[in-house]
């Protein structure tokens, strides 16, 4: 059945770089000239090959525990991404962790997939909010991306973007997204929000210039006891937004409340239908020859460049270590935002850095059309971010096999 065919797994022992975050280098040394070589916490594998082509994958961490979680897979007949963006604690973002079972792929599969991902993790604050009740505010986007047969398919829960980098004949680089940002910034999410509860006039609130959601005030992870340059370098991003998202389960179901004893989480008035859901936005786009590279990335980076920026870079530099020449560039544009240089931010401590910027992490993905139907020979790996962990895949879809 379809709602079996991916299941989410927990690996919370497998996160050992938020122990040891010294090794930021792949196995063919990484590094480079772009000034983030030594930068203690960016980790990267500059190039990879995947079976339509080359990918570079990089991560920066900047919570005191990274929320960013992702994994890319690879093999004979299909290439998998995932970028998923912690908020309020890396729970929700470690949970994720899609393994096909099955031998097909369409957007009823990765619905059903994101469902069942939802119930899992939803099932796992039920078995421990007893003993730890915030995991009950505990949520994180969801950006999926899947190539197989010539075919991209994408889905998504909150503001992490997909951005398709396309030539026109004049040889220029076009940016086009083909995710939505599900962020009460946009005017369509707010709209969306106010259709769907006319009677709530706290939906959305505004303060300070931002869009909150229920006026919530999500922590994420920072420690609140800094000076006040820290508390107030970064303002808007501890403030409640995306309305789409795995978890953050007391916004959805009223028996996943909070009590009094959490101030921060206090709705104005009782839960009488969820806030937020997990119904993502799905897409699916036949690759064209036009069709150059594809950017993953969690809203980190686009909080520092825009779409046509990204694949600019991405269009006009070498391939090995271009996921991680967009993150310094957007470590860069932060610094510069704070009225200091990169080299100045690299010294600060994870934390302390979340207040300069978020935890990034950046897939882009190369499709080099005369391989899209030939069968070649590349690694069946699974890359899991910032853990230097590499394994076989365990997607029946990358090695082909017969749907059961």
């Amino acid at each position: 059945m379809a709602s079996s065919c991916w299941r989410p797994v927990r690996r919370y022992a497998r996160m050992n770089k938020d122990i040891n975050t010294t090794n930021n280098k792949n196995e063919d040394g990484g590094g480079g000239s772009d000034g983030g070589d030594d930068d203690a916490l960016l980790w990267c594998r500059d190039l990879e090959k995947h079976c339509y082509g080359e990918l570079s994958f990089a991560v920066v961490q900047a919570n005191e525990v990274l929320e960013d979680q992702s994994q890319v897979e690879t093999g004979r007949d299909a290439t998998f991404v995932g970028v998923y963006d912690g908020h309020g604690g890396p729970d929700a973002s470690r949970f994720i962790w899609f393994a096909q079972q099955n031998g097909t792929i369409s957007e009823e599969v990765l619905r059903s997939a994101y469902s069942a991902t939802e119930d899992g993790f939803l099932s796992l604050v039920r078995r421990s909010c007893g003993i730890k009740p915030l995991i009950a505010a505990i949520g994180s986007c969801c950006l999926v991306g899947i190539i197989w047969k010539g075919t991209l398919y994408v889905a998504n829960l909150g503001d992490s973007r997909a951005v398709v980098g396309y030539e026109r004949r004049s040889n220029k680089i076009v940016a086009e997204q083909l995710t939505t940002d599900h962020n009460a910034s946009m005017e369509e999410v707010r709209q969306e929000l106010q259709s769907l509860h006319p009677d709530d006039s706290h939906i959305l609130v505004m303060k300070h210039g931002v869009w909150r959601i229920k006026g919530i005030i999500q922590v994420c992870g920072a420690n609140l006891t800094l000076s006040d340059f820290y508390r107030n370098a970064y303002p808007g991003k501890n403030l409640f937004a995306v309305s789409r998202s795995i978890g953050d389960a007391y916004l959805k179901r009223p028996e996943f409340s909070l009590d009094p004893s959490f101030p921060r989480f206090q709705l104005p008035e009782p839960l009488r239908r969820p806030v937020l859901t997990s119904e993502p936005s799905i897409c699916s786009r036949v690759l064209r020859p036009k069709d150059k590279f594809l950017i993953f990335a969690s809203d980190g980076l686009w909080e520092h460049m825009t779409n046509q920026q990204a694949v600019d870079m991405v269009f006009n530099n070498p391939r090995a270590g271009i996921a991680r020449r967009l993150i310094v560039s957007a470590l860069n544009e932060a610094a510069r935002k704070r009225q200091m240089r990169y080299d100045e931010l690299k010294k600060f401590e994870r934390g302390v850095r979340r207040f300069i910027h978020d935890d990034i992490t950046v897939v882009v993905v190369f499709i080099d059309h005369e391989l899209l139907h030939k069968k070649t020979s590349v690694p069946e790996l699974s890359i899991r971010g910032f853990t230097d962990t590499v394994g076989p895949s365990n997607f029946s879809i990358l090695q082909g096999q017969p749907v059961s």
